[in-house]
């Protein structure tokens, strides 16, 4: 078991942990209210590995400095995975909107749906007017042509071309058709079949 700890040393690895976690919130560009998080992730941390400690080959000050930065990477390159998964973007009700200072949580009403949580502009009626939109302009598809959507939006090109047996360059051919007639229906830039694909 390993002994207490002084509290001289509990001292040092609470201010050994404010400054990472500090350091680590200004790198991250953080809401300031993450910051008290941050603190209690790399403290309990700490305090978890502490076992590991040896006096002898070490002052606790450095032992503490090595496990928050290590702790710190590791948050740091969950968090910039997480960010890139969510298109470069804190999702945070703490965070401000992106031209605006006020957070999320303050600007958002609870029927603006779930995609106002993560920063679109989009509302659960806007979502279905566009599926009411999308099923009417669908159904005066060709039945070969609903095929081919329905294809695009599950499989991607190659599978596409295998199961078929109908060449690439005609099957991007289609797809340039599908989109000119997608647009005369109203579908423009922000429906890209090829994405779906």
């Amino acid at each position: 078991m390993h002994p207490p700890i002084s509290p001289d040393d509990l001292a040092t690895l609470i201010d050994e942990g404010a400054i990472a976690a500090r350091r680590l919130h200004r790198k991250l560009k953080l809401p300031a209210a993450d910051l008290d998080d941050l603190r209690q992730d790399l403290l309990v941390d700490l305090i978890c590995r502490l076992p590991g400690f040896d006096a002898r080959r070490g002052g606790i000050g450095a032992f503490a400095n090595i496990v928050l930065r290590n702790q710190s990477s590791r948050i740091a390159i969950r968090h910039h995975r997480q960010r890139r998964a969510q298109g470069g973007t804190v999702i945070s009700l703490d965070a401000p909107v992106s031209a605006g200072t006020e957070p999320l949580g303050c600007v958002l009403a609870e029927a603006d749906g779930l995609a106002a949580w993560h920063g679109q502009d989009r509302s659960a009626v806007d979502d279905a007017e566009t599926h009411h939109d999308l099923a009417l302009a669908l159904g005066g598809l060709s039945e070969d042509t609903h095929g081919l959507c329905a294809a695009l939006g599950t499989c991607p090109v190659p599978e596409i071309v295998s199961r078929t047996g109908i060449s690439r360059s005609a099957l991007y051919r289609h797809i340039a058709r599908l989109r000119l007639d997608l647009a005369m229906r109203g579908f423009g830039a922000e429906w890209d079949g090829s994405k779906a694909a």
